[in-house]
């Protein structure tokens, strides 16, 4: 899920990105309003975390744009309490969900969760593919049985990965899903994260690299282009911190 956080407060916008990392979000922040409409236009986002007081284009200004261009994304509007009651009566164009602040991190998570899910279209919550099992949302990994102790973008890579089933998946797309809008060495770091990924994943390889083209995910039948590639981008790989992500993804 990838979520959009535009909020005047810069202390708070980092504590909401933050909280929401933690539970294996990208996030991308922009604190003026008048970032926001061509953000929303490049980043395919699902959320919106639009604070509706914003210096130079107010909130409900941003959502009335959402609505007329059409964009997918779902809103949820954080109000002070003096616009709170306000925003109840008269949510405003493009609003989905509003939220007063102060609140717990908790409620803007599980309302953050919702809206996600009415963003995309259903999808099944356990994947397999050659012995490679994904529970997305218990955020587990596991391979013949064996649990894998994965970082937030090795569990995200790998999720998109068996979802495209064999299918072959650019550097760009696992970019576009995984990573964030501001992350440094783009490329290089899908190559990093492969490379570990497929340490963890074990023999025989099963992530394939397609020349030209990027990544799929094959019936792990043998080494095949993986086997080269995997130490190839392995040799690539560098330090890139990552926080660990509820049970059995570390």
């Amino acid at each position: 899920m990838r979520v959009l956080v535009v909020e005047a407060e810069e202390l708070l916008a980092d504590m909401i990105a933050a909280g929401l990392r933690r539970a294996a979000i990208a996030v991308d922040i922009v604190h003026d309003g008048r970032a926001a409409p061509t953000a929303l236009r490049l980043g395919a986002y699902d959320v919106l975390v639009l604070d509706r007081d914003l210096p130079g284009l107010p909130g409900d200004e941003i959502c009335r744009q959402m609505a007329e261009q059409g964009l997918p994304t779902r809103v949820l509007m954080l109000t002070s309490p003096r616009t709170g009651r306000a925003h109840v009566e008269d949510p405003g164009p493009g609003a989905d969900d509003h939220l007063t602040k102060p609140f717990v991190h908790e409620e803007l998570l599980a309302r953050v969760l919702a809206l996600g899910r009415r963003a995309r279209p259903a999808l099944p919550q356990i994947i397999e593919r050659a012995g490679v099992t994904v529970d997305t949302a218990r955020r587990l990994a596991v391979r013949d049985g064996r649990p894998l102790a994965l970082s937030r973008t090795e569990f995200g890579v790998l999720e998109v990965l068996l979802r495209a089933q064999g299918a072959v998946v650019s550097g760009d797309e696992l970019i576009e899903e995984v990573w964030e809008e501001h992350t440094s060495y783009r490329i290089n770091a899908v190559r990093v994260a492969l490379g570990k990924l497929r340490a963890k994943l074990g023999d025989p390889p099963v992530i394939e690299t397609v020349p030209d083209a990027g990544y799929r995910l094959g019936d792990g039948a043998g080494a095949g282009a993986g086997g080269a590639a995997r130490t190839s981008d392995g040799a690539e790989a560098g330090a890139e911190p990552e926080a660990g992500v509820g049970p059995g993804v570390a």
